[in-house]
């Protein structure tokens, strides 16, 4: 039985004797070489391993008017790279020694016996596969380092390395914009002691001493800064490097500013292909997605229901090499269990009943291409191995089949749960997890993209106008209003059906407050701050004063007495209010959450 490393290796024999030539193919192919050319003249030798890869050339020191030390300096010059084991009937000193010089692997004297010709062979071609995965193991270090050297740099969080001795090892981009703010002057090489040189910051030796000590990092270690200019609130973590054997040798601090900020004008890209939004974690995801894009390896996407992980997948593959080849999705949960397996990597034909025909899976027709696996998180442990392996080895077996089928197949997983948990409670495998997550990006919730409830809303409603054949003008600032205050549990997906109904329900040419859902206009998941309860036998009107006077403006304080007076004349009913106050019902319950007033400490 031959060896697959034996099958799928490549030799060349060259030697202008036919019947040395045979004698030594027939040899190969016998060990299980099933792929040997054997050609017989220099010519001939060189148009073969210009038109095809072997991993093994032996040729004979004798070519009619050329020797086998120029076929060897031709092949060195056209980069022809592969072991080769020069034949000769006169050992001579000189051409051995140029042939070492030209790379020779070996210098083999005749009459060359059979096991002498398979054991040189064997070597040569085991020490070239080594160098070859050596080579390719550190291409995909430099380009994985140069990849994390993209994202390092284009991280907005400021990030510092240090090692035992607190020398400053490495910062990014933001960290000397940072520093350069606090008006510090360090640079990389310096001390950490420099940093500390700011008072607000002094602590920072000791902190790091400490994860040193303890080997656990320090998350969100909150210090105010209140040096050239306005105070600000940075969180610090600081994790240890660890060598692999629990001593750390080294620590990565990251600051972040965490300042309440006035809202910026949007800048930067506010779509990228099919994703919308203007937000700063929107314009981080676009800049990673660019950067992983081009990158082939495994991505794993997580987010909510509804964040646009399927959106994400097809910006993944517009970005990366495979733009032009297919884009397979196939949704884990949509599909049986016990079918998964054959949809997946396909069967044979009475491999299982119902099975009357040969089929290619998924895996097969995203050959070249992508492969995006939806809702990963959900598949049984069967089908966990057999992805596992496939990711391994780039190999499947169909289902029913001893017969291996190798592809070039970009996988990109998607899921909403936590993979962690699974993982902890061995619903999901470990292996598989970190095989998945090479790269991770986490799409957020709508709720933490600021001003994008804006951007989504005004693409949908042109997108249900057209679909629908109506004519809007907008939205009125009322509804907005609510649709940005809202906490949007469903995410994207929640607006994008919110608004096709208010297109529906639209009777004019406006969106307003009363084509939106009930649970939008009275926002059951906004958490209101209450007042306090006032003492029995004291006016709330006193009391509601008294902490204005503390916390509102002078503006503040006179429309949060008109909305009381109106709610205690209304006797509390909040549509009877709005219409004393000769004001949008929406804009009454903004106003109120937005003053702290508690219609449930009235006495009516």
């Amino acid at each position: 039985m031959n060896h697959p490393e034996t099958e799928s290796t490549s030799i060349l024999v060259v030697d202008d004797e036919a019947s040395l030539r045979n004698t030594f193919r027939i040899f190969l192919q016998r060990a299980g070489y099933e792929s040997v050319v054997a050609v017989g003249s220099f010519d001939d030798a060189l148009t073969a391993a210009s038109s095809r890869v072997f991993d093994l050339i032996i040729t004979d020191i004798v070519l009619e008017s050329y020797s086998g030390i120029d076929l060897l300096k031709e092949f060195r010059q056209r980069g022809i790279i592969c072991p080769v084991v020069i034949i000769t009937g006169y050992p001579h000193v000189d051409t051995a020694s140029d042939a070492v010089r030209l790379g020779a692997f070996d210098y083999l004297p005749k009459p060359v016996e059979k096991d002498t010709l398979l054991k040189t062979a064997r070597l040569a071609i085991h020490q070239y596969r080594l160098e070859q995965e050596k080579k390719k193991a550190e291409q995909a270090r430099e380009q994985y380092r140069r990849f994390l050297e993209t994202i390092f740099k284009s991280v907005s969080d400021s990030i510092i390395s240090v090692d035992r001795k607190l020398n400053i090892l490495k910062m990014n981009q933001a960290a000397t914009r940072f520093l350069s703010g606090m008006q510090v002057d360090t640079h990389e090489g310096d001390n950490l002691d420099t940093v500390c040189n700011n008072e607000d910051l002094c602590q920072l030796t000791d902190k790091v001493t400490q994860v040193f000590k303890t080997g656990t990092e320090i998350i969100d270690h909150r210090v105010e800064c209140h040096q050239h200019g306005p105070c600000k609130v940075l969180s610090i973590c600081i994790s240890p490097l660890d060598d692999g054997a629990g001593d750390p040798t080294g620590a990565v601090l990251v600051f972040r500013d965490m300042t309440q900020k006035l809202a910026q004008p949007v800048q930067g890209r506010t779509r990228f292909h099919k994703m919308i939004g203007a937000s700063a974690v929107m314009q981080n995801i676009y800049l990673m997605i660019e950067n992983i894009g081009k990158v082939d390896t495994s991505v794993l996407i997580t987010g909510e229901s509804g964040t646009g992980k399927e959106l994400a997948v097809h910006a993944l593959h517009r970005e990366s090499l495979r733009r032009d080849k297919p884009l397979v999705m196939i949704d884990c949960t949509a599909i049986p269990e016990n079918l998964l397996e054959s949809e997946l990597f396909g069967h044979r034909k009475g491999s299982f009943t119902g099975a009357d025909e040969n089929r290619g899976g998924r895996i097969l027709q995203a050959d070249s291409g992508t492969l995006f696996l939806d809702e990963i998180g959900n598949i049984s442990m069967t089908v966990q191995l057999r992805l596992l392996r496939f990711l391994q080895e780039k190999t499947f077996y169909p289902v029913g089949s001893d017969n291996a089928i190798q592809v070039d197949v970009r996988v990109i997983a998607a899921t909403n749960i936590d993979l962690k948990e699974k993982v902890k409670s061995g619903d999901f495998r470990e292996d598989l997890y970190f095989r998945l997550r090479i790269i991770d990006i986490h799409l957020p919730p709508l709720k933490e993209r600021e001003g994008d409830v804006v951007l989504l809303t005004d693409h949908f409603l042109h997108h249900f106008a057209g679909e629908i054949g109506k004519s809007f003008t907008g939205i009125s600032e009322q509804a907005l209003s609510l649709l940005c205050q809202y906490d949007w549990p469903g995410n994207v997906r929640e607006l994008e059906h919110v608004i096709e109904r208010a297109c529906v329900l639209c009777q004019g040419n406006t969106i307003s407050t009363e084509n939106l859902p009930e649970e939008i206009v009275t926002d059951p998941h906004q958490i209101h701050t209450q007042s306090p309860t006032p003492p029995a036998g004291q006016k709330i009107e006193e009391t509601d004063r008294r902490t204005s006077r503390n916390t509102l403006s002078e503006q503040d304080q006179q429309t949060s007495e008109n909305i009381i007076k109106a709610l205690r004349k209304a006797g509390g009913n909040k549509a009877k209010a709005a219409r004393i106050l000769k004001i949008d019902r929406s804009t009454l319950y903004r106003k109120m959450r937005e003053l702290h007033i508690d219609i449930d400490i009235f006495d009516f």
